[in-house]
C-alpha cells in the first residue's frame, strides 16, 4: 500500500481493477442462453412468435458463423466496388474517378497535362492478414490468426461503415469530375468553332 493512500482507498482501487479485470476476462466468454418458445410460430426465415416466461414474444435466432460470414462478405465486396479488385480486374469507383481525372487533365479535353492526384488507394482490410508462425500440438509449421468473435465483428462494423463513407465520398468526386469533364470539352469545342 503507498504511503499516501488510506485502507479505504486502497480497498476500493483493489476491487475496482477486480471488477474491470473480470468484465474484460468474461466479455469473450460463451454463455448459455435459453432460446426455447412454448407455442411457437415462425415468422419469418429465423424469427419465431411464442410464449416465453409467459410474455409474448418475437425471437430472432441466427448461426454466428453465418452472421459473421455475411457481414465479411458484405465488407470484401464493398471493398472491391469503392477500390475495385486486380484479381478480377475490376477499377471500383476509385480507378473511375482516377481516370476521369487523367481525362480532366488531357490536352486534347483542354486540361494541362498535369495530374491532379491526392487520395491514397486505402484498402481497409489490407492489414487483417498477420499470423503468429510457429509449431502447433502435431509438429507441424503453422500461421495462425485468431481473435475474439466480438471484436471481429466490431472490427468488421467499422470497416463497413469506414466504406460506406469512402464510396459516398468517391462517387461524389467521380460525379464533380466528370461534370468539370464535360464542362471543359463544351469549352474546347466553343473555342475551336
Amino acid at each position: 500500500m503507498k504511503k499516501n493512500m488510506s485502507p479505504l482507498t486502497f480497498t476500493i482501487s483493489i476491487i475496482s481493477i477486480l471488477l474491470v479485470t473480470t468484465h474484460c476476462a468474461s466479455k469473450h466468454k460463451a454463455e448459455n442462453i435459453d432460446t426455447k418458445i412454448e407455442k411457437s410460430q415462425s415468422v419469418g426465415a429465423q424469427e419465431e412468435l411464442g410464449i416465453k416466461d409467459g410474455n409474448m414474444v418475437v425471437q430472432k435466432k441466427v448461426l454466428m458463423a453465418e452472421e459473421l460470414r455475411k457481414l465479411q462478405t458484405e465488407v470484401y465486396e464493398m471493398e472491391d466496388r469503392v477500390y475495385g479488385n486486380r484479381k478480377f480486374g475490376s477499377k471500383g469507383k476509385y480507378g473511375v474517378l482516377k481516370d476521369c481525372r487523367m481525362d480532366l487533365a488531357d490536352k486534347k479535353n483542354g486540361g494541362d497535362g498535369k495530374l491532379k492526384w491526392t487520395e491514397p488507394l486505402n484498402r481497409v482490410t489490407d492489414s487483417e492478414n498477420e499470423f503468429k508462425i510457429g509449431l502447433d500440438e502435431k509438429d507441424q509449421l503453422v500461421g495462425v490468426n485468431e481473435e475474439f468473435l466480438k471484436d471481429r465483428i466490431e472490427r468488421f462494423k467499422k470497416y463497413k461503415v469506414i466504406l460506406q463513407g469512402r464510396e459516398d465520398e468517391i462517387s461524389e468526386k467521380v460525379d464533380i469530375c466528370q461534370t468539370e469533364l464535360k464542362s471543359q470539352k463544351a469549352d474546347r469545342e466553343n473555342t475551336s468553332k
